[in-house]
């Protein structure tokens, strides 16, 4: 008989496999983990277009999680797209039980705040963010944001690295968790990330790869996260190991052409 760390991923449904609870499970499996799903929408979408959401009922989100604690012995898990008020609070209101009962070491906690679809399409509804702010984040290990959801915590943009070395400091000090600032979107020849743990900024670096759908990275960026503190890793290998990880995808990208039109994946699987 044998077993692996079991990873959830909380999240929605990208039927184009590129990002979301696929894109997860596709991580996590590339990263030697058991992925576990809980669905929270599901989405109609392709790189570079989101037609229609679906967000499913929150006893159904609540009672998919609510029995993955039951079966498995969850050791970390990831927050994706959470779409709607609703769903927040009844993921964190589940996630506040299920941590209030647990036996053993808490789960580690990889928030992905989805807010906005790399298509430009809003994937956060209404007043949602204060939410996430006041009761998600206070239960994450770690924070994931890209620079649009940076611009929207802090409240203005943040375009160089010396502003995201403010803005990390900021949301770090603010809310008394790690937070994994992305920069892709700054569009330099490297790509840096800077994580933001114990008074500590610890930057991660690889060459920007262009031309290239970045639908997916930031799903399977956290997934990859939540994989490595799963099987053990401390939270700055972690970090450093999913960042050779997506970059590794990004660099092995898929590519399909159909109608006159070019549709990017990313490659999990590639070496």
């Amino acid at each position: 008989m044998s077993s692996l760390p079991v990873v959830l991923s909380i999240a929605g449904s990208d039927n184009s496999a590129g990002a979301g609870i696929q894109a997860d499970l596709k991580a996590m499996s590339a990263m030697g983990v058991y992925g576990v799903t809980a669905v929270t929408c599901v989405v109609a979408e392709v790189p570079g277009k989101v037609s229609a959401i679906q967000p499913i009922e929150t006893h159904i989100v609540s009672e998919q999680i609510r029995l993955l604690f039951e079966a498995f012995p969850i050791v970390a898990l990831k927050t994706g797209m959470l779409y709607s008020r609703a769903i927040i609070e009844t993921v964190c209101g589940r996630l506040e039980s299920e941590l209030a009962q647990a036996n053993g070491p808490r789960p580690f906690i990889v928030v992905d705040p989805v807010m906005v679809a790399s298509s430009g399409a809003s994937l956060l509804v209404g007043d949602a963010i204060a939410l996430y702010m006041e009761r998600l984040f206070p239960l994450a290990t770690i924070v994931t944001p890209n620079l649009d959801e940076v611009r929207v915590l802090v409240g203005r943009p943040v375009e160089s690295l010396d502003e995201m070395r403010i803005a990390g400091a900021e949301l770090a000090a603010r809310f008394k968790t790690a937070f994994l600032l992305k920069g892709g979107h700054l569009r330099e020849p490297i790509a840096t990330d800077l994580l933001f743990a114990d008074g500590e900024v610890t930057p991660y670096s690889a060459p920007f790869v262009p031309d290239v759908s970045t639908h997916g990275t930031g799903c399977t960026y956290s997934a990859a996260i939540a994989a490595g503190l799963g099987r053990g890793l401390p939270l700055r290998e972690a970090v450093g190991e999913a960042k050779e990880f997506v970059t590794r995808s990004i660099r092995g990208f898929l590519r399909w052409e159909r109608n006159g039109l070019q549709t990017d994946a990313l490659n999990h699987f590639a070496r």
